[in-house]
């Protein structure tokens, strides 16, 4: 009885040494930078299957043995893991349970239509192992407008367009996560930033409120990329508005044209009436027409003082700004006729293509 007793136990002993072996001490075979991704709902015997399929784990009651001697109570976390170089089996399931998943970083990009923005954003995700959703544009129309807060409805009093509205950063997300969480934190950001930059606004401003700043914001957005230019640039749309006179925005302009226009604004477009075209309509668009970043916000609330009326493309991404319409002609004969480059651009390049 007694030999029995005692062989048993060696046994055990031994068992039990190989066990915690397997468990803690023995490494497994991992190329490094791997990633290994647990989709919500799944369960710790589908995670280990799915971990044994792919070479990962050799032997699944051991592994299942090993869990109930060791982690009884473990559970797994959905997520994106990248696996560590030559784990214990130990070390890779206290990770999985961690829920420390990979980000990955994905930018909305200051004067992208929201159109642009979500398509980007497809693109990046798939490219990166992100997310990865279809480019449904009528799909994202319905589920944004979902997103729009009761703060910006307030802001547009009902109205729920959705330019403008989804902040330009660049936000980390995981491979769980889904397209439309981006946009709603984008969305959070832009109310926020709108809101405190409007408290802040200079006085006397041309506004009925932060929306029509938000929409002045994405046109200064649209004709510079040049930081230094954009007061100088919120400082003639706002003296023009004061004064009654047309915006004359180009970008407004081939925002109402949609698809129709082909890369080349021509005097037909200029003479074509749509909601956005600032050469045939006073006042400011009824929507922005990108989404802006906080530099062009703060510009729209801060324009620069001065008399500039009129401004035209030099033709190097900046501007030559002019107080009267003779002084602005010879400016445009100077550089959109008699020295228009051959590289020439009125801003910087903004959005996809």
């Amino acid at each position: 009885m007694f030999a029995a007793l005692l062989l048993a136990l060696i046994f055990y002993l031994g068992a039990s040494k190989a066990l915690h072996s397997f468990w803690h001490t023995e490494n497994l075979i991992i190329d490094s930078g791997e990633t290994f991704l647990i989709s919500p709902g799944s369960s710790l015997n589908q995670v280990i299957g799915q971990l044994v399929g792919r070479g990962v784990l050799e032997s699944r009651p051991l592994i299942k043995l090993a869990i109930r001697y060791y982690e009884p109570n473990l559970v797994l976390k959905a997520g994106e893991y990248r696996l560590p170089d030559s784990p214990s089996r130990a070390q890779l399931f206290a990770l999985l349970a961690s829920g420390v998943s990979v980000q990955y970083p994905v930018t909305i990009v200051e004067g992208f239509t929201v159109v642009e923005a979500y398509s980007a954003l497809v693109q990046q995700s798939v490219s990166s192992g992100g997310l990865q959703e279809p480019a449904n544009v009528a799909l994202i129309q319905v589920q944004l407008r979902d997103v729009l807060s009761d703060a910006a409805r307030d802001m547009m009093s009902g109205n729920d367009a959705l330019e403008g509205w989804f902040f330009p950063d660049t936000y980390h997300v995981v491979n769980v996560g889904a397209t439309i969480n981006i946009f709603r934190r984008a969305h959070q950001n832009m109310v926020e930033v709108l809101q405190a930059e409007w408290e802040l606004r200079q006085a006397d401003l041309p506004y009925a409120g932060p929306y029509e700043a938000l929409i002045m914001a994405s046109l200064i957005e649209k004709e510079t990329g040049a930081i230094e230019e954009r007061e100088a640039i919120a400082g003639v749309f706002v003296r023009r508005l004061q004064k009654r006179m047309r915006l004359q925005t180009d970008p407004s302009v081939i925002y109402g044209l949609g698809s129709d226009f082909k890369g080349n604004l021509t005097r037909a477009h200029l003479r074509r009436d749509t909601l956005y075209n600032t050469y045939t309509r006073h006042g400011l668009p009824p929507t922005p027409i990108a989404l802006p970043g906080r530099e062009a916000i703060r510009a729209a609330l801060h324009p620069a003082a001065g008399d500039a009326l009129y401004f035209v493309a030099k033709g190097d991404g900046r501007h030559q700004f002019s107080a009267t319409y003779e002084e602005h002609q010879r400016a445009v004969q100077q550089y959109q006729i008699l020295n228009r480059r051959s590289n020439y651009q009125s801003a910087p390049k903004v959005g996809p293509g």
